[in-house]
């Protein structure tokens, strides 16, 4: 969800007031998701790196999360949609972990839409938390042998229910990755576009899934 910050630099508007503008962006989404029934919607929230940011740009954003998680809360219930989190959980400040959590627990049991938010995520640490829990789960004999197959490791992962990514959908211009899902992302679909990520609505998701529909999808066999 990129480009908060230079949409509002255009305005001559504080960056905060982009990030404030992508959470409509993001019900938006989220509402259109649900409708045509994808099952699986991971949004990249905030990243191991975001602590680099500004400290008051961070106090901002850990705000706006504590408050959009209260505001959203009625929506995504009555909408179905189930909601989980990915990353370095524990790392985030104490009240914005207790929201996310709550908000987990409310909507465990929703069968819809499964919004992940990574908070605190880097795919990196992902893959090294892997198999540091590999380790540790070793070193305390409830693991007999290394994980030696995708399954067993993907086990390992944040969420193992998180299935492979059909299409990564990149907002603002840029054309990489950003240490993003590197695990799931490995036969994802790359869809960029120029768009502003507060700019991104139903009509941008709408024509990046038809640019997805017209790929043909190999997974490392031919054209037939």
């Amino acid at each position: 969800m990129d480009g908060n910050g230079r949409w509002a630099k255009k305005r001559g508007l504080p960056r905060s007031f982009g990030h404030h503008q992508g959470v409509y962006a993001l019900r938006e989404v989220v509402q259109t998701c649900g409708e045509l029934g994808v099952k699986f919607l991971t949004v990249f929230t905030f990243s191991t790196e975001n602590w680099q940011r500004p400290e008051k740009e961070i106090r901002s954003l850990m705000k706006l999360l504590r408050r959009g998680v209260d505001q959203q809360r009625a929506d995504l219930i009555k909408n179905n949609v189930r909601v989980r989190a990915i990353g370095r959980l524990n790392d985030l400040p104490k009240e914005v972990l207790y929201k996310v959590r709550s908000l987990i627990a409310d909507t465990k049991d929703n069968s819809g839409l499964t919004l992940t938010l990574a908070l605190n995520y880097g795919g990196k640490a992902e893959l090294i938390d892997a198999l540091k829990r590999a380790f540790e789960l070793w070193r305390t004999n409830k693991m007999t042998r290394p994980p030696d197959s995708e399954t067993d490791f993907a086990c390992l992962l944040y969420d193992p229910e998180l299935p492979p990514v059909d299409l990564l959908i990149r907002t603002g211009g840029e054309k990489r990755i950003s240490n993003f899902l590197l695990w799931h992302l490995a036969y994802a679909e790359l869809y960029f576009t120029e768009t502003l990520w507060p700019d991104f609505r139903r009509a941008q998701l709408l024509a990046a899934i038809e640019d997805f529909n017209r790929r043909q999808r190999r997974f490392g066999d031919v054209e037939e």
